[in-house]
């Protein structure tokens, strides 16, 4: 016996019923487009902001130019504006993308002067480095209006800019090499600022 919008199939041995739901224009689709619970969406548009983030992202003189442009890629993605390169160094737009127009990007020859105006500004200056009195990344409260400093990829952050900070946090690691790429310990921090402020 057919059953109301099933497909009756017929073998040697019986009936079966044929339950898989039909499209619209009559085509049977299949168990695994039946049961999609989730469907990948590209380039979906970003999460609105109530208001600018005042995140400043500071980089000390970073070595390769792939992870400055992945900076700046990180920084747009998390809706920070302007970050503050200290050093040379040259952005590649096609690992940037549209981040190279959408952050403001400043370059400075010295680190300590630009945290010292930064401070000046009424930002906290926070760093990311493994240090002696260092707070994990997990249980540090952000303030909204902070400087978040990074270290270059092999020397970290020099003492002289050490001294000027008001907080340092690290990002416990559980293996070897123990330690994250600059790019990497970046996304870590940024993304728990701005799970500490999802609007802005």
């Amino acid at each position: 016996m057919a059953v109301a919008g099933l497909v009756e199939l017929r073998f040697d041995h019986g009936v079966i019923d044929d339950r898989r739901p039909m499209f619209k224009g009559g085509s049977r689709c299949s168990n695994n487009q039946a049961m999609a619970k989730f469907e990948h969406i590209r380039h979906k548009p970003p999460h609105p902001l109530v208001e600018p983030r005042p995140l400043v992202l500071v980089c000390a003189p970073l070595r390769s130019n792939v992870n400055l442009s992945r900076m700046l890629r990180l920084a747009g993605n998390c809706g920070v504006r302007r970050l503050i390169h200290c050093g040379a160094g040259k952005v590649d737009r096609e690992i940037a993308r549209d981040a190279a127009d959408y952050v403001e990007l400043d370059v400075h020859r010295s680190l300590p002067p630009v945290l010292d105006k930064l401070r000046a500004a009424g930002l906290r200056l926070v760093g990311l480095e493994q240090t002696t009195g260092s707070q994990n990344l997990y249980e540090y409260r952000f303030e909204k209006q902070t400087a978040l400093v990074i270290g270059s990829e092999r020397e970290g952050l020099t003492q002289e800019v050490l001294d000027r900070l008001d907080d340092v946090v690290e990002i416990p690691v559980y293996g070897q090499p123990a330690s994250h790429n600059v790019v990497t310990a970046s996304t870590m921090a940024l993304y728990e600022y701005c799970r500490q402020f999802p609007n802005g």
